[in-house]
């Protein structure tokens, strides 16, 4: 195990192991509301850029342009993070995201909403980032799975919430008022992190890290692996959330709304274990198994013959993925020295943006061209190259 994460425990075991302190509920609350605003946005732009007179190629370049914007720059939040503090970086980012959605109704071109979009993957970025280091550090060492688990939590109960609540006020009111609505609990998620006490920089120290740092440092190795089966994975999110509701009503099929309430529930119950499983035994108890899951949802929603089989999917999908997530977080820190935990969770993000960025571009291509049901089965050939890509790891680890 890393000297570093052995010290840091050793450190938490001797001092508080609490993990829900003050600054942790702000954190999770900033990044609940966050979310909410966030996902309210995910099945609304499709059906926006439908309304400006865009087709599948197209609602997959607008999703997928806001992820790419939002990869290129967690390089240097991560990098800001360790330079210029945590508090600088995320309130930076809050307001920006804040800005640009809340612009997003007064856009009459498919144009002008890419170029928001591009801004918007700016503010993403770097609070994401910085929000997921924040919390790091609040989080005692030894109980790193467990405490990502509840952190994740915040962000799983605006999924619950936040693409129901989108669909449904969308049918009630027009665009520009949802978007406003959406940057309001951007500017929410501002007041609440205005309010945490950051970990300062150790300014001394980082100038010794950073003297001798290669001008392309663009990501933290060590958090390489987990970071690149992240990737095979989120395609899959891409798929799903950028072109499951058009997908259900092609086929006639109601109860899109249910589909994310039940695969954010199955999120939150999954998150009440696996991270403690992941501190227990490790990413081999939880990787394997939760992208098992994953090929099967994908596989039902290839099929999708009724609603019954969309609620079943949209468990085993949250279920898989929850499982997955705070524990590939987790190992990605787990690995990075002290002075690299930004830049770890940087790199994670990055991962995670690139992978539904390349899978909605992609998948707006196939759904095009194939139809939606081949999204899905694209999809779940992704899901089972990253189990094998796994297996590689696990062997070449074995035989050092």
């Amino acid at each position: 195990m890393n000297q570093q994460v052995v010290k840091e425990r050793k450190h938490s075991a001797e001092g508080k192991e609490k993990i829900w302190t003050k600054d942790f509920i702000l954190i999770c609350l900033a990044n609940f509301f966050i979310f909410l605003g966030f996902q309210m946005t995910l099945p609304t732009i499709p059906l926006f850029v439908e309304e400006l007179g865009g087709n599948d190629q197209m609602i997959g370049i607008v999703v997928g342009i806001f992820t790419f914007s939002a990869l290129i720059l967690r390089p240097y939040a991560g990098h800001a993070l360790e330079t210029k503090g945590r508090g600088f970086v995320y309130l930076i980012g809050l307001v920006i995201f804040v800005v640009s959605v809340g612009l997003y109704g007064y856009a009459t071109g498919i144009m002008f909403l890419l170029l928001l979009r591009i801004i918007q993957g700016v503010g993403w970025g770097f609070s994401t980032t910085a929000s997921g280091t924040i919390a790091t550090d609040l989080i005692p060492p030894r109980r790193r799975g467990e405490g990502m688990g509840y952190y994740g939590l915040s962000g799983n109960i605006a999924m619950a919430i936040g693409p129901s609540l989108g669909l449904a006020l969308v049918g009630v009111l027009n665009f520009k008022q949802l978007f406003f609505i959406c940057a309001g609990l951007g500017l929410a998620a501002y007041l609440l992190a205005s309010r945490i006490k950051f970990k300062k920089v150790d300014r001394p120290s980082i100038e010794a890290h950073t003297s001798n740092r290669k001008k392309w440092d663009l990501f933290e190795k060590s958090a390489l692996p987990p970071s690149i089966l992240l990737f095979f994975i989120t395609v899959t999110f891409g798929g799903i959330a950028t072109f499951l509701p058009l997908y259900t009503v092609q086929k006639d099929i109601p109860g899109i709304q249910w589909y994310f309430l039940l695969y954010a529930i199955a999120l939150m119950v999954s998150r009440t274990f696996a991270g403690q499983l992941y501190d227990r035994k490790g990413h081999g108890a939880v990787f394997v198994p939760g992208t098992v899951l994953i090929i099967i949802a994908m596989l039902l929603l290839a099929w999708l013959p009724n609603s019954f089989i969309l609620y079943c999917a949209a468990v085993l999908y949250g279920l898989g993925f929850g499982t997955i997530q705070p524990a590939l977080q987790a190992w990605s820190v787990d690995k990075a020295p002290i002075h690299r935990k930004g830049m770890a969770n940087a790199t994670f993000f990055s991962f995670f943006d690139l992978g539904i960025g390349c899978g909605a571009i992609l998948f707006g291509q196939i759904g095009q061209m194939f139809g939606y049901d081949s999204i899905y089965l694209t999809a779940a050939v992704s899901v089972f190259l990253s189990i094998l890509i796994y297996l590689i790891m696990v062997l070449k680890k074995r035989e050092k």
